[in-house]
């Protein structure tokens, strides 16, 4: 059928769009997003590296993975920690300023200048965020009053992400799987390093003891993880690029209506106003990418 394609894609963006909720979970239980990311990761990175035999060596071959699984790690540690931490509509807005900061870092990194239009993606994202972040009535010197952890780290996250997507442009040459291994062993290093410095720092709690509740959420997680990183592979290499980035930004509206049942966010007008014009510069990507050359 020639639906699947699309299907796989949105079951995807729903996996991250609904992974705040089990993140939430697992820290509620005392289990740390930082923990729970790196033990979910280093159960698809063995897999990964059981079931496909020559996928560590192809990793090992090329040094510029490397890269890719830092921007890759750094990516998943910030978001889910912010996820499990902040408020989840504001989390995903600002981590989906990722298109503006793609062309900041093209520009920089693959020599490609910006044009008219992503000029205006980059107002248009940015005036979003000021909407979602800056209080209103703030003045100069209170501009960041708004700004907490979550925040930043989805921002970082953002940008992060980003930078992934410009290192993916770089070595499309590499194996696929060697690609999909970088970004496991990414994740799981990062969250377990992050971790592990966080509980020697006493940010984070150690380990909890095991219990049903969030073992479960973990093992969930990661079987959601490995079936929505076969959808991508399975979705984005059948269908158009621009087409795949449409449907990725159904992530906001899974979160956004998730959360907002669960009582999680508040949706104001001033964040709807803003989150327009963040997920609006991410469909003038989409559209500028979607007229023939």
């Amino acid at each position: 059928m020639h639906s699947w394609p699309y299907l796989a894609l949105l079951f995807n963006a729903m996996v991250w769009g609904l992974a705040w909720w089990p993140f939430q979970t697992m820290r509620a239980a005392g289990l740390a997003a930082p923990w729970a990311t790196g033990m979910i990761y280093s159960v698809l990175a063995l897999g990964t590296i059981l079931c496909l035999r020559g996928s560590l060596a192809q990793f090992l071959r090329h040094p510029v993975l490397w890269l890719l699984a830092l921007s890759s790690g750094l990516t998943n540690v910030s978001f889910n920690t912010a996820a499990s931490t902040g408020d989840v509509v504001r989390v995903i807005l600002l981590f989906y300023l990722m298109p503006a900061w793609t062309v900041l870092l093209a520009w920089r990194f693959l020599g490609e200048r910006p044009t008219p239009q992503s000029l205006l993606r980059l107002v248009l994202a940015f005036s979003g965020m000021a909407l979602v972040i800056v209080p209103p009535g703030a003045t100069w010197r209170s501009l960041t009053a708004g700004l907490g952890l979550p925040e930043y780290l989805a921002i970082f996250g953002g940008l992060c992400f980003a930078m992934t997507n410009v290192i993916l442009r770089r070595c499309f040459h590499t194996p696929s799987m060697a690609r999909v291994l970088a970004m496991f062993l990414g994740c799981m290093g990062m969250g377990l390093a992050t971790a592990t410095a966080g509980y020697l720092g006493g940010q984070f709690p150690g380990i909890p003891a095991p219990a049903p509740g969030w073992i479960a959420c973990a093992v969930g997680m990661a079987v959601l993880v490995a079936i929505g990183s076969w959808a991508l592979q399975y979705g984005a290499s059948r269908i158009p690029t621009s087409t795949t980035s449409l449907i990725m930004l159904s992530e906001v509206l899974f979160a956004s209506i998730s959360a907002w049942l669960l009582g999680a966010t508040e949706l104001t007008p001033r964040m709807l106003l803003g989150g327009a014009l963040i997920v609006g510069g991410a469909l003038l990507a989409v559209l500028q990418h979607r007229r023939p050359h």
